[in-house]
């Protein structure tokens, strides 16, 4: 027994001189369409995340930084449930983020506590998700953020009666509220509000019910990728933009990489935003250069890239403050506040809601010397998550 003892009391000093907190590999797991429709977006994920690494080093003091990635594919809950259970369980991870649709990441957030792991959410934009677990945070956007500016655009732009177009999904549900919301407290109508599933292909029948509601704006929102781009066709297509029908939409509906499948029909397409490859800031032609050394595109770079750069960002402060150990508290306290230039502007992590203000900018689909892009042409400052309550 006393051997035993000893044995064991050797082990316990050995181990205290060498502190996991001191040599260890940190794991940080991230789910994202890696494959399917939306793979683009997990792929910006991913060289967002490496370009971060590249520029910052895959060390935090003495802890090694291991990014560990998981493929959602589509939005599917119970999927990005049992993802988040692995890479808690077997691959340890003391982070994990990502996450591009909300079902998913409100799939994700009842692990969080129990495990004691935050999650960085760098796409899912549905207000209520940060709501549903102190340890989550922010860097994306969220749809009611995108959509009282573009309200407000609408009523400077004189539109008298818009008829809503959304998808039939969380933020699109918010994005119908927050625009029908503003712009009717502002004195206009909405004449017509449609919700699209998430699997709809066949855009004419809402056009048809569009044309027939007499508005002379459309506000849309569907999640950037296949759908989008159907949207927009079908909206000139079938002649409401030859009619001087405007459409108005979140940025999603307007990502770089569809501009030029739409092509010279998509010129004075306007839309509210919170990044445009095209914003002219020191910060974003360095970021853009290290996402093209890190293997992306140009023309395949999109706003979830910035989000997960920025979601590297604070993964490394949180380890930073913690020392590398697992303590979700002090992690989330270190980043509360927490403000940098980012490659989209000006940013701050709001110590109440862990949710990011951001300038949101109207831009303006144009073509310049040969390239489709979003012109940026008006500036709104440090929005909040106009969402929330407590703003």
């Amino acid at each position: 027994m006393g051997l035993r003892f000893g044995l064991v009391g050797a082990v316990a000093i050995a181990t205290a001189w060498i502190s996991p907190a001191q040599c260890d590999t940190i794991k940080v797991g991230i789910i994202g369409t890696m494959s399917g429709p939306y793979a683009l977006f997990g792929q910006n994920f991913k060289y967002g995340i490496d370009a971060w690494v590249a520029k910052h080093g895959s060390k935090v003091g003495d802890h090694q930084i291991e990014f560990v990635y998981r493929d959602e594919e589509s939005p599917n809950p119970a999927k990005s449930k049992s993802l988040a259970q692995e890479l808690i369980v077997k691959e340890k991870v003391q982070y994990i983020a990502g996450l591009y649709f909300t079902p998913d990441a409100l799939a994700v957030a009842p692990l969080l506590e129990e495990a004691k792991v935050p999650m960085v959410v760098m796409n899912a934009a549905t207000s209520a998700i940060v709501e549903k677990s102190p340890y989550i945070v922010r860097t994306s956007f969220t749809m009611w953020q995108n959509t009282v500016p573009a309200a407000k655009v609408a009523k400077a732009r004189a539109a008298k009666k818009v008829a809503i177009a959304v998808s039939d999904y969380g933020p699109g549900i918010d994005a119908e509220a927050a625009f029908k919301k503003t712009f009717e407290a502002d004195g206009g109508t909405i004449v017509q509000s449609v919700r699209m599933p998430l699997n709809t292909t066949d855009f004419g029948p809402i056009m048809q019910r569009i044309k027939d509601s007499g508005a002379d704006m459309i506000f849309t929102f569907l999640p950037a990728g296949p759908p989008t781009l159907g949207f927009v066709k079908a909206y000139i297509d079938n002649g409401l933009k030859a009619s001087g029908v405007k459409l108005l939409s979140t940025g999603d509906v307007v990502t770089e990489p569809d501009l030029p499948n739409i092509g010279d029909s998509g010129e004075g397409i306007l839309s509210t935003y919170h990044y445009a490859v095209s914003h002219d800031s020191p910060e974003n032609k360095a970021f853009l250069a290290d996402m093209i050394k890190a293997g992306a595109k140009p023309d395949d770079i999109t706003m979830a890239s910035v989000a997960a750069y920025d979601g590297a960002r604070l993964i490394y402060k949180m380890v930073e403050a913690t020392n590398g150990q697992k303590d979700p508290d002090k992690a989330l306290a270190a980043v509360k506040g927490m403000k940098w230039v980012s490659p989209r502007g000006p940013v701050s992590i709001d110590p109440d809601t862990r949710h990011i203000r951001q300038n949101v900018y109207l831009r303006e689909v144009v073509k310049q010397d040969g390239k489709f892009l979003n012109k940026e042409l008006q500036t709104f400052d440090a929005q909040p998550d106009w969402g929330l309550a407590k703003n």
